[in-house]
């Protein structure tokens, strides 16, 4: 089942997909532009830790002109920079090289502490879609990226659904893509990943609890194009969702104040 939270008519429900509307909480069935998209995500379930990869797709790496990492390379994002589904993300007006990251999201759906590789999708409620920007003027280095990359409020568009773990079949196997105004700038496959979905869960859980609502974002291929105010960037992965944000400049944030 796809699941998502949206506000409409200026309260917020839990929804899901029928048939290219949504169903509310409330049995209503609405268009899916009438609706304002959140992140996909339980409010009894926020997401307390959200866990980031780097470097996980060796050809993004040889893109970037590094080595792949023999090691997972993780940091930490904040809560506020998810936002929803159709919604703007600032571009720095000091950026010179802002670019996207199409990522497939792992949901954490109970806790979980020392779990096997053998187990570790049993510990998965669901998937959706990240693009987790990044501003590369503002890197230390590839492999410590400091808290303006990543930490900015509003970095991170997620959703639009939550897709529950039993309907995906194999998420090690979902085709990556990424438009820019229509052309398309990006392609992948979870297929590639340096390390795998289980072996996150695995390597994170063994020194630390995860829990429900924790996020997991598994890092992005090669094919990074630059993105600029008025841009339309839409990141897709086959099963899960297609999700859209728009670029905005310190413009539009003053005229929106």
């Amino acid at each position: 089942m796809k699941r998502a939270r949206v506000i409409w008519n200026g309260a917020v429900h839990d929804a899901t997909e029928a048939a290219g509307r949504l169903r509310l909480d409330t049995g209503e069935l609405v268009c899916e532009s009438d609706v304002v998209w959140l992140p996909p995500l339980k409010p009894t379930e926020r997401p307390r830790t959200i866990f980031a990869l780097g470097l996980n797709y060796a050809d993004h790496a040889r893109e970037l002109a590094f080595k792949a990492p023999e090691e997972p390379l993780i940091f930490l994002k904040s809560e506020s920079t998810l936002i929803g589904h159709r919604e703007q993300t600032q571009r720095p007006p000091d950026a010179t090289y802002m670019h996207y990251e199409c990522e497939l999201a792992v949901v954490i759906g109970r806790k979980a502490r020392r779990v096997t590789r053998a187990d570790a999708y049993g510990y998965v409620a669901g998937y959706t879609v990240a693009n987790d920007y990044a501003i590369r003027d503002y890197l230390e280095n590839y492999y410590r990226p400091n808290l303006r990359v990543k930490n900015r409020d509003g970095c991170t568009p997620i959703g639009p659904w939550l897709v529950d773990a039993e309907n995906v079949k194999n998420p090690m196997n979902l085709r990556l893509s990424t438009t820019v105004n229509g052309s398309v700038t990006q392609r992948g496959s979870t297929a590639d990943m340096i390390f795998d979905i289980a072996f996150l869960i695995a390597y994170l859980s063994a020194f630390m609890t995860l829990s429900p609502g924790d996020v997991i974002l598994t890092g992005t291929p090669e094919g990074l194009v630059g993105v600029h105010p008025g841009d339309e960037v839409v990141t897709e992965i086959g099963g899960i969702g297609r999700l859209v944000n728009t670029i905005i400049g310190d413009e539009a944030l003053s005229e929106a104040a």
